[in-house]
C-alpha cells in the first residue's frame, strides 16, 4: 500500500520574492522551480548533476538544482536565470554566438554570472567552471569568448 508523503508549506526566496508554496519533503528544487512557481528557465537534463542545465544561484553561488531538495532552499537566496534581469552575461552570449539550441544555455549563463564577479578569473579559471556545464551543439570557445567579453577581458 502506498502511502503519499505529506506536503508541507515552505517559504522560499526567488528572484528577490517570498514565494509560499507546499512541496513533499522529497522534491527536489528544479521541480518546485518549473512546476509550482512556473519558473521554466533552469532545464531538467540529466536530473544527476552532470549537465548544468538546471544550474541556479543559490546564496550567490551555482548549484545544480537537480541536486538540491526545495526545503534545504528554505532561508537561502535563488536566483533563476529570470531573475537575472539584462545582466552583461546575457547581453554576451548573444554577442558571441555562445548559444545553439539553447537548452543548455540558462545554465550556463547562470555558472558565467557568478563567475564574472571572480575579478582574478583568468582562462584556466573560466574553462574549469565551464566544465561543470555540457552543450552539445557549440563549441565552448563562444561560451568562453562571452565570459570574457562580460567580465571585459576579451581581446578583440
Amino acid at each position: 500500500m502506498h502511502i503519499p508523503a505529506k506536503k508541507t508549506q515552505i517559504k522560499l526566496f526567488v528572484n528577490g520574492e517570498e514565494k509560499q508554496v507546499a512541496v513533499i519533503p522529497n522534491k527536489i528544487l528544479l521541480m518546485v522551480l518549473r512546476e509550482d512557481l512556473h519558473l521554466t528557465g533552469s532545464k531538467p537534463g540529466c536530473l544527476n548533476g552532470d549537465c548544468g542545465a538546471c544550474t541556479v544561484l543559490v546564496d550567490n553561488e551555482p548549484m545544480k538544482s537537480c541536486l538540491m531538495l526545495a526545503v534545504e532552499a528554505i532561508d537561502k537566496e535563488v536566483v533563476t536565470v529570470e531573475g537575472l534581469f539584462e545582466a552583461p552575461i546575457q547581453k554576451a552570449f548573444i554577442e558571441q554566438f555562445a548559444f545553439q539550441c539553447g537548452y543548455c544555455t540558462p545554465g550556463f549563463i547562470i555558472n558565467a554570472h557568478a563567475l564574472t564577479k571572480i575579478p582574478n578569473a583568468d582562462k584556466e579559471m573560466i574553462r574549469e567552471w565551464l566544465s561543470s556545464n555540457i552543450c552539445r551543439c557549440t563549441s565552448y570557445e563562444e561560451i568562453e569568448h562571452a565570459v570574457l567579453e562580460a567580465m571585459g577581458k576579451l581581446n578583440k
